[in-house]
């Protein structure tokens, strides 16, 4: 049986991340994309040669060459820029680029940021709607009784094993009942490789990928594509014992200044009866807290 294990001794320095972000960029973009219909030679592997995409950025083979392999070159912001448009990078795989090129990262947090003020904790049990606060690990650090009916069962669960990015790839559960499973498999992989690349030295990241990786082929597959997208809202279609259930997830981020931390609430879609079906189920499961409740009309959403 082929290895599931990712080889990822290239990513040890932001120079590196960055070299294997353009290496991944190039292999997928096709010659006709880039208006080479007619490149001579048998092609030995995916995507656009080196030289080919020296010369759509305007930049010498053998500078393109040591930014892909990582080295430490200076590149001017209009370089970079010019590389971007050659590889077609789309508007978050751009912002992405730059951020790796970037010397100065003053919004990067320290790694791993585990607990949240209690203020916080008191406006998550206000919602009605499933909600939860997670770091960049997808770690959660608080949640509301909504999520746990919902989502998962958040409070039965160690430090350990509350990870969003490991929960969906490897509980069963979710496997058999995310309905729109192959798109938000895809999504949330691609926002997580952002943050993995965001703390480019953090050894949590490196070990939680590679066990990931070795656990879930999926997982694997989605990673080596290298693609990256920036949070943004999205749907979750949950078949669920109050049935099947569609929700808007969004995210709100840097809480009191902390860009670390997440605040994501799953919001029914409008035209769907997931509101009225949520209503009735947790009308029956949290009676203490939906007596005092009343489900809004419109929320700001946010996810993980």
């Amino acid at each position: 049986m082929r290895s599931r294990r990712i080889d990822i001794s290239m990513e040890s320095s932001r120079f590196k991340v960055l070299g294997e972000f353009l290496k991944s960029r190039r292999e997928r973009l096709q010659p006709e994309q880039a208006g080479i219909p007619n490149s001579f030679g048998r092609r030995r592997t995916p995507g656009l040669r080196r030289e080919e995409v020296a010369i759509l950025a305007g930049v010498s083979v053998t500078y393109y060459t040591w930014l892909e392999q990582g080295r430490e070159v200076a590149a001017s912001k209009e370089v970079i820029e010019s590389i971007g448009r050659a590889l077609q990078l789309s508007p978050d795989e751009r912002l992405h680029l730059l951020q790796l090129w970037s010397s100065e990262k003053p919004d990067v947090p320290p790694p791993g940021t585990d607990s949240v003020n209690s203020e916080w904790q008191d406006i998550i049990d206000q919602v009605a709607y499933p909600a939860f606060i997670a770091n960049d690990r997808t770690e959660v650090l608080a949640w509301n009784r909504a999520a746990c009916e919902i989502i998962t069962d958040f409070q039965s669960m160690s430090d350990q094993e509350r990870v969003l990015i490991r929960i969906f790839f490897v509980n069963p559960y979710f496997r058999n009942h995310i309905l729109n499973w192959g798109e938000f498999a895809s999504n949330s992989v691609a926002v997580f490789r952002s943050y993995y690349d965001r703390h480019t030295g953090d050894a949590w990241f490196r070990d939680t990928v590679e066990r990931l990786a070795e656990e879930c082929e999926e997982f694997g597959t989605l990673w080596r594509l290298h693609d990256i997208q920036q949070k943004k809202a999205s749907r979750f279609i949950l078949n669920h014992r109050a049935g099947e259930l569609a929700f808007e997830i969004n995210t709100f981020v840097r809480l009191n200044g902390n860009t670390d931390l997440h605040f994501c609430i799953y919001t029914p879609v409008t035209g769907t009866p997931t509101k009225h079906k949520l209503k009735e189920f947790l009308e029956a499961a949290l009676p203490l807290m939906t007596a005092t409740l009343v489900l809004p009309q419109t929320v700001v959403v946010i996810i993980y």
